[in-house]
């Protein structure tokens, strides 16, 4: 069967496997990566603290390259380029593996990231083409809980894989799940296209990756003191002057590289606007949790590992029935309360101690998936409920861009907190580990919970054609 003529029941079907199964190795390889951070720098020889430039880059690689999904998707169909990007994934964890060094590893973590630049974005295109807005969020759900089985079973490999072998067989985990991938993909992708493609933005382009790139970049080495405070300033300026002139270039061109007129959305402005906010407290815990584990605690990886399991597993519980919560809630009461709980939970990672019981340790990673899983669903398909069905590229485009771009940031600030508070001792010194890593929880939950105030002005109703709630219930 021809994939232009997959009727409708086939493509409902199959997408969301074909889609989590994407998922479910961007996932693992995230989540198997972060456990090893102690084993690779120490590898690499460098300081664990150090490693966040290769976390940094694949973000980084995400958040350029994101912006020019949309585009690539309309003009040579969703499925050319999605197992064109899981391929380009693939072989890019082979060469993870076979770094010899930082350096090398950066340039293939980059390259990783161009690859899933285009995996998930065209992924979730297709997905918001094939299912009508009143099924898109349990179609989401549906593809999440599989894929989250990544992160459940990914740091339990890796901290085994870092035991028993070494942390470069971690990539080669990929290989496997990326043959899979493809040939689901070859099979029941559809090949959507988006009609007459406009010419590419190259200049937003410009404007808008040079714009992220170099204020990420800034914000990764600024944490390392490699530069001075007036070059520093300079450049900061000057990443703030490319962004803000790529706002100006977008309004006025006509088929710019994202379009910006979309944030007078109010649902769509909010759930960007406010995730980008909240994934700066969140983005990160995925780094700076197993060298609380680790580092501080003296943990091995295959524990720690154990430890970040239950985070998943909540998540996984939580996306079964996060659109009946919101049905009977509503995005507006959900979402402010839940970014407070948010909050509140990083804040009790600062409680952790060598004398917490491991219980406790995973009774905080069960809550914090639990809250986590809420948000994110609740985010993620808020921002498709008033957009109509030709915006739904530029849509998804700017969503995830944004999304990145957020995680990006959030890592390097994570990371620049923690070194603050650490203030120049030695990361051999555990007790000023765990003294810095406590202080950077606490800050981080507190402008997580500051940021609920960034979902005030959504409405009671606001949600429902997505979250398919009864008028009474909103």
């Amino acid at each position: 069967m021809e994939i232009a003529e997959m009727d409708k029941f086939t493509v409902k079907r199959f997408l969301p496997w074909v889609v989590a199964s994407a998922l479910f190795m961007e996932q693992l390889d995230s989540t198997i990566v972060n456990t090893a951070v102690p084993a690779m720098a120490a590898s690499l020889h460098v300081e664990p603290l150090s490693l966040k430039a290769v976390a940094a880059s694949y973000i980084l690689s995400l958040a350029v390259g994101i912006p020019v999904s949309g585009w690539i998707a309309d003009k040579y169909g969703t499925r050319r380029v999605f197992m064109l990007a899981v391929a380009t994934f693939t072989i890019s964890s082979v060469l993870c593996g076979l770094a010899q060094n930082i350096a090398h590893m950066i340039a293939a973590r980059i390259l990783q990231g161009m690859g899933g630049a285009m995996m998930m974005p065209v992924g979730r295109l297709a997905v918001i083409r094939a299912f009508p807005k009143s099924e898109l969020l349990q179609a989401m759900n549906f593809i999440i809980i599989p894929a989250l089985i990544g992160p459940l079973l990914g740091p339990t490999i890796g901290g085994l894989i870092v035991h028993w072998v070494s942390w470069r067989e971690i990539f080669f985990v990929n290989i496997p799940v990326g043959i899979i991938g493809l040939w689901l993909a070859l099979r029941y992708m559809p090949e959507y296209y988006g009609g007459a493609s406009p010419p590419l933005d190259w200049l937003g382009l410009g404007l808008f990756g040079g714009g992220t790139a170099l204020l990420s970049w800034l914000l990764e080495i600024f944490g390392e003191h490699e530069i001075a405070a007036t070059p520093a300033a300079a450049l900061f300026c000057v990443s703030f002057a490319l962004l803000g002139a790529y706002w100006r270039h977008a309004l006025r061109e006509e088929f710019p590289l994202l379009r910006i007129r979309l944030f007078e959305t109010r649902t769509f402005r909010v759930s960007v606007i406010g995730g980008f906010i909240t994934r700066l407290g969140v983005g990160g815990l995925p780094f700076l949790t197993p060298l609380l584990l680790q580092v501080g605690l003296g943990l091995p990886p295959w524990e720690s590992g154990l430890l970040m399991m239950p985070t998943a597993a909540a998540a996984m519980v939580m996306k079964t029935i996060s659109k009946s919560v919101l049905a009977r809630f509503g995005y507006r009461k959900v979402l402010i309360v839940n970014t407070v709980m948010i909050g509140a939970t990083i804040g009790l990672y600062a409680l952790v101690t060598k004398g917490t019981p491991l219980e406790g340790i995973a009774a905080i990673g069960l809550a914090l998936g639990f809250f986590n899983s809420l948000q994110f669903s609740s985010m993620n398909s808020l921002a498709y409920a008033d957009i109509q069905e030709k915006d739904s590229s530029q849509a998804s485009t700017i969503a995830s861009s944004f999304q990145q771009i957020s995680m990006s940031f959030g890592l390097a600030f994570g990371s620049l907190v923690a070194g603050w508070y650490l203030d120049g001792l030695p990361q051999s010194d555990q007790p000023a580990v765990i003294a810095a890593l406590h202080q950077a929880f606490l800050t981080l939950g507190a402008l997580t919970a500051l940021s609920s105030l960034s979902f005030w002005s959504l409405r009671p109703r606001d949600g429902e054609s997505v979250s398919g709630a009864a008028p009474e219930l909103a």
